[in-house]
């Protein structure tokens, strides 16, 4: 399923917000486009690519809060940036 060009960017997911920003950038790097175009283009791309990085942080989150339990079992614990913990 893909989202509309103009969905809010905080509602996409990492895959629509990249795809999204490869478009802008490939637009923009076209070039002749009028001014306005262009600054309403940059400024997307820019919220694009915070919302891809903070997606991506996300997901590292996840991957490194990864916990080793007795027996070398791995449990996923579910955390959100700024709520790290310190692992054993």
């Amino acid at each position: 399923m893909t989202e509309p060009a103009d969905a809010p960017v905080e509602t996409l997911s990492f895959d629509a917000a990249l795809a999204e920003l490869q478009k802008t950038v490939g637009e923009l790097e076209s070039g002749g486009l009028p001014l306005e175009r262009s600054i309403a283009l940059y400024e997307r791309g820019v919220v694009l690519h915070e919302r891809c990085a903070a997606l991506l942080a996300e997901a590292e989150l996840t991957v490194q809060q990864l916990v080793q339990r007795a027996g070398g079992a791995l449990e996923a614990i579910d955390v959100r940036p700024g709520e790290a913990r310190e692992t054993d």
